[in-house]
């Protein structure tokens, strides 16, 4: 009967370390804008008091948010990833404005395809920073993959 406490006992903590240590969770969806024209949408949860940054934060602050796509003879990127609009504070750790997302952020990425209707996958490395109000967790990198069918 111990064993069995001890083993619960530890896998529940585990369960809560991790979730602590990973405040972020991310998934993807695909929008259809015409045949040659599709949105890439990586949505990010982020659990209790945790924030995300934003992509643009000033020099001399915490990391950035940043997605990078890898390079694939399928399709073109156009523009830039267009994030919302967030909460802008005065932080007064790093002494600056900074933006930064709360429960949830929405990243969109517009991309037109090089043969229309074709299927392939669209693999994003996405790298960010979280904090909440006594500590911030190192920059993480996440694989996040777009399933163009």
């Amino acid at each position: 009967m111990k064993k069995i406490f001890l083993f619960l006992l530890l896998a529940i903590s585990a369960n809560v370390f991790s979730q602590i240590m990973n405040p972020v969770k991310w998934t993807t969806a695909v929008k259809k804008i015409s045949a040659s024209e599709y949105e890439l949408i990586a949505s990010a949860t982020i659990s209790g008091n945790w924030h995300l940054y934003s992509q643009s934060v000033p020099k001399g602050g915490p990391s950035s948010t940043s997605f990078v796509f890898e390079p694939n003879a399928n399709y073109l990127k156009k523009g830039n990833t267009n994030e919302d609009a967030g909460h802008t504070v005065n932080d007064p750790v790093f002494k600056m404005k900074i933006t930064y997302f709360e429960g949830k952020a929405v990243f969109k990425q517009r991309i037109k395809l090089k043969k229309p209707n074709s299927k392939f996958k669209v693999n994003v490395v996405v790298e960010y920073m979280t904090c909440n109000d006594s500590q911030c967790l190192p920059p993480k990198e996440v694989d996040l993959v777009f399933d163009i069918k």
